[in-house]
């Protein structure tokens, strides 16, 4: 379980210091949750937050009730957070198969690595020896990151707008992704998300705006409201929420 207490972060402006994430407190141990909200409203500062990309101006983050606050990136990803950017890193000279087995913690065969690629439709054979380079797509991008998280299994894992990039690989087979990463290692997977098919899969939804918690619940208790505020027929529902 995750637990997020009085979290604030700010950074210095031309008027002073500028909240972009304003006491929020919340609590995240269900399957799926889904973390939505207008653009700009602090969704992908507090997921680095969580991440350790950023440290907080004040509050508190526990993992398993273990206080992680003033922990680096690499010291909560060894405590079993992983952290899908939403616009993923490229590395020259650094081969497909070189960052799942960085990933994995462990040296693996072409065929176990071949496995990750191949649960994100990539044809393996195509990929494992290319470079992480200019010559992929963000797309191609995208999904070779999603194949590193499942190869890392962590507890926890945050994707940050996994669906962008992906248009020619269907939302169903994303969301395939993530229900085999729960039944292979359990845990909590955080995504945020503007789009209804995702929102749907959520046991969560927490509402994000203007840096902070606006709203939380069940899909069941905060779905019907997103859709009702877009009018009924927009896919990107949060945006336009005041």
């Amino acid at each position: 379980m995750l637990e997020l207490i009085d979290v604030s972060f700010a950074v210095d402006g031309e008027d002073g210091k500028k909240e972009i994430v304003k006491n929020v407190s919340l609590k995240i141990e269900e399957r799926f949750v889904a973390l939505t909200g207008p653009n700009g409203g602090g969704k992908s500062t507090l997921a680095k937050l969580i991440a350790g990309i950023y440290q907080p101006t004040s509050g508190k983050i526990l993992l398993d009730g273990v206080d992680i606050t003033n922990l680096s990136v690499t010291e909560r990803a060894r405590a079993g957070i992983s952290y899908a950017f939403q616009a993923p890193v490229r590395f020259k000279g650094i081969t497909v198969k070189d960052l799942i087995n960085l990933a994995a913690g462990k040296p693996l065969s072409v065929a176990e690595a071949c496995v990750y690629l191949s649960e994100v439709g990539l044809c393996a054979r195509d990929y494992i020896n290319r470079e992480v380079n200019a010559s992929l797509s963000g797309g191609e991008l995208k999904r070779i990151e999603i194949a590193t998280v499942l190869a890392r299994g962590t507890g926890f894992t945050v994707f940050d707008e996994p669906e962008a990039g992906i248009d020619l690989w269907s939302f169903g087979n994303l969301i395939n992704v993530f229900e085999k990463m729960h039944e292979k290692k359990g845990g909590t997977i955080l995504i945020i998300s503007h789009q209804e098919r995702i929102l749907n899969i959520a046991d969560k939804i927490v509402v994000i705006a203007g840096g902070e918690l606006q709203k939380m619940g069940t899909r069941e208790e905060i779905l019907p409201e997103l859709l009702g505020a877009a009018g009924g027929a927009c896919q990107t529902l949060p945006e336009k929420l005041s």
